[in-house]
């Protein structure tokens, strides 16, 4: 076998093993996130207060994950890979053991909310350190003509996820370990993730070369930006606060409408929690197929790059708010919610491989980690629409409307987000240098 046939043998297990570490990921967390409202509502925990669960993790996951991808430069992907696995198997099993004994009511409720939060809050602090490895493990091994479909795959493996997690949920709900045992479940898929990465995953090049050859460092360029590894905001990038702007808006409408679902279907349904629950997970895998045909169909059948990426996914996404919001039944509720995940389907992938795009080899996982993080931070908003719904039950998915069409007029008119499909690394930025004004000196 050649070397160029063995390199493409190595490559394909090694992607392989990438989209099984994401689709263990979000199996787990949508398996999880599909049974707490009825968790909630058995144990007593407010609704508000359940969806406030994810929302420490989601602040570590924010902090932290600029901090791993770092990390990555120098330790490499793989073992940060296997970190954030391993956080995951850890806080799974420990929430699973808090949700066990607030069933048998060994604990009131609220102490039940707090040690639930703490055990969730190690995967924000450790888990967060496995998304932006894989993305820029990927990112290194890719050329920029390949990246986007390759980023779409990669998400891809999410929307599985999200497709078998609800799926699979329901049948680890057995008579000894009740609602507490998906979540056992999912903690012994990671455990069998970390052995196949251990064993598979190969890591032969140094963190920072990539798919594409080096440029000069941005910071020697003539029109120039500091390189995200000197500690710059990432916020503040030029190349980047674009996409991350759009991102977390994004992602925060998408996390709020998950978390709203299933009280929405309980509610729509009038039945006892228990007896919601079938419905919760059709509804929920009905969404994670529309993110599945998005993201392994639609996407690849018309070409489409990050900039119609965007800008389709946001209009559609809003659309399907609209008729979740205005749903006068079960079926119109699990209708409005595929047809928003097949925006979103379209919209995460778009910002991701955007983002990538815009910068160079050198800053792939700096790139990697603020995505990373505002995919976390945006759960932490996600609470308030819960409370907005318990009050006024379209409220949520009306203002999740209008946040995507203000979404869809910036996408249109912001300069870097309406070249990413088209410029080089070089462009984007001098684009971004000019959206900077009297900051974008040399």
């Amino acid at each position: 076998m050649s070397a160029a046939a063995q390199d493409q043998q190595v490559n394909r297990r090694a992607f392989a093993i990438l989209f099984g570490v994401s689709a263990a990921t979000a199996l787990g967390n949508t398996g999880m996130l599909s049974v707490l409202p009825a968790i909630g509502r058995q144990i007593g925990i407010p609704d508000a207060m359940v969806a406030a669960i994810f929302s420490l993790s989601a602040l570590l996951w924010a902090i932290s994950s600029p901090f791993w991808a770092k990390r990555s430069d120098v330790r490499g992907r793989k073992p940060l890979i296997l970190l954030g696995l391993g956080g995951f198997c850890v806080s799974m099993t420990l929430c699973a053991f808090v949700v066990s004994a607030g069933l048998r009511h060994f604990f009131p409720p609220m102490l039940v909310f707090v040690l639930f939060l703490l055990a969730r809050a190690l995967f924000g602090l450790f888990g967060s350190a496995a998304n932006p490895a894989t993305q820029a493990y990927l990112a290194d091994r890719t050329k920029r003509e390949e990246r986007t479909q390759a980023m779409a795959t990669l998400a891809g493996a999410f929307g599985l996820g999200t497709v078998v997690g609800p799926l699979l949920a329901p049948l680890f709900v057995l008579p000894v370990v009740g609602l507490a045992g998906p979540m056992f479940a999912f903690a012994g898929l990671a455990a069998v993730m970390m052995w196949i990465v251990h064993r598979g995953l190969e890591e032969t090049t140094p963190p920072i070369t990539a798919g594409e050859p080096h440029a000069r460092p941005l910071a020697r360029a003539r029109l120039a930006f500091p390189s995200l590894r000197r500690g710059d905001s990432l916020w503040r990038d030029p190349r980047l606060a674009p996409f991350l702007l759009f991102g977390f808006l994004v992602a925060t409408c998408q996390t709020a409408q998950t978390q709203t679902l299933g009280f929405l279907i309980i509610d729509k349904l009038g039945v006892a929690p228990i007896k919601a629950q079938g419905f919760i997970t059709l509804a929920m895998a009905a969404g994670a197929v529309a993110g599945l045909l998005a993201q392994w169909g639609l996407i690849r059948m018309f070409s489409m790059g990050p900039r119609e990426l965007m800008r389709w996914g946001v209009a559609v996404a809003a659309l399907g708010n609209v008729v979740v919001a205005f749903a006068p039944d079960y079926a119109g509720v699990a209708i409005g919610y595929a047809v928003s995940s097949l925006g979103y389907g379209f919209a995460r992938p778009g910002f991701t491989a955007g983002a990538s795009l815009s910068v160079g080899a050198r800053d792939q996982a700096g790139a990697a980690g603020a995505i990373a993080a505002i995919n976390g931070l945006n759960v932490v908003v996600a609470p308030l629409f819960v409370l907005l719904y318990e009050a006024v039950g379209w409220a949520p998915f009306v203002l999740n409307a209008l946040i995507l069409v203000a979404m869809l007029a910036y996408a249109l008119r912001q300069a870097v987000l309406s070249r990413v499909s088209t410029a080089e690394a070089s462009e984007e930025a001098t684009l971004a240098g000019l959206e900077r004004g009297d900051e974008g000196g040399v």
